[in-house]
């Protein structure tokens, strides 16, 4: 291997310069940082990650929590903060805290107390007591992405408000007949994201004068298949039909999607459909949805991560924004 002192011999400096000029720590000038970067990359040296931690006491490791890893929305936000620490030189870890407790207990226990990492991101997760005290005593900063939380730095989700802008779309469209797709208890966890969706949905109809119909809801867990499903139910029951469906994902609104159009219905004009998420598959689909910027909602806990490290202010806790992004599901109510 490469060593830095033939890095400092190429280039022409001190191996502290040729140290300070790959890590970004100190000042060198920048011709001594161009000398040395070439030589680096010439000689094909990379700095060690041991070394590295040994000098400056950091691991450039970052620990990511996540209650799922096979959801379309909690994969791209984990893309967008992985992707912008490693423009900065970060590694990161990954701990899927799915519904198994004594697995969660261990990461917080065990996994986070060896000091790998240099800081914790949580990705919608609703921690206890417990877990955030555990979090705390590490040391280290800590960045949620999620529901508001007094304890830590958070960046949160006004899903009340996503649920909202959806429905008060169908209805400035002239719908009054609106179905819901949402979630059953077992898929209402951390945050209870479905039911703030629900509850924002009915806020919009009481708003506009419209009573509740518990008979137009139908619960789904989030997926294509799930949606599908429950549009296949709201449909097939008998009675007056919804002129519109707001699914509380992008996923359960393209299954309602299809749902709709294999049982006969034309899409907006039959039935019209909205989602939220701003799912990828959305422009296929010409979905109509509430984009909450996934992506974004990443990269930008990773910058408020990067900024704690380097001593910067915690970030204030503050909404992300969502933007209603209008295509071909939803238009006015058909006219007998």
């Amino acid at each position: 291997m490469v060593s830095i002192d033939e890095v400092a011999r190429l280039a022409g400096v001190s191996t502290a310069t040729v140290s300070r000029a790959l890590s970004g720590r100190g000042h060198v000038s920048e011709s001594a940082k161009t000398r040395v970067r070439a030589a680096a990359e010439e000689l094909g040296y990379v700095v060690s990650a041991s070394a590295s931690s040994l000098a400056s006491g950091r691991n450039r490791n970052i620990g990511l929590l996540v209650p799922f890893l096979e959801r379309w929305f909690f994969s791209t936000v984990l893309s967008g903060t992985a992707t912008e620490l490693m423009r900065q030189g970060f590694d990161t870890t990954l701990y899927s805290l799915a519904e198994d407790r004594e697995l969660r207990r261990n990461v917080f226990d065990t996994l986070l107390r060896r000091r790998r990492v240099d800081g914790v991101i949580a990705v919608s997760l609703e921690l206890d007591d417990e877990e955030i005290a555990g979090l705390l005593a590490l040391g280290i900063p800590v960045i949620a992405i999620g529901g508001p939380n007094p304890r830590l730095s958070t960046l949160t989700v006004d899903d009340e408000g996503v649920a909202r802008l959806a429905t008060q779309h169908l209805l400035a469209l002239g719908h009054r007949r609106i179905a819901h797709i949402g979630a059953s208890p077992e898929f209402d966890l951390d945050f209870h994201i479905p039911t703030q969706r629900r509850q924002g949905f009915e806020q919009a109809l009481d708003e506009a004068g419209i009573e509740v119909n518990p008979t137009l809801f139908e619960p789904a867990d989030f997926t294509i298949e799930g949606g599908f499903r429950a549009a296949k139910q709201l449909l097939g029951r008998p009675g007056e039909q919804p002129t519109a469906i707001f699914a509380a994902s992008d996923e359960m609104a393209i299954g309602a999607l299809l749902a709709s159009r294999e049982l006969g219905y034309r899409v907006p004009h039959d039935l019209s459909i909205v989602g939220v998420d701003g799912h990828e598959l959305g422009e296929f689909f010409r979905l109509t949805t509430v984009d909450q910027f996934p992506l974004r909602q990443g990269a930008r806990a990773a910058t408020a991560m990067l900024s704690a490290l380097r001593g910067g202010l915690a970030p204030e806790p503050a909404p992300l924004p969502f933007e209603l992004i209008v295509r071909g599901t939803t238009a006015r109510p058909a006219v007998d």
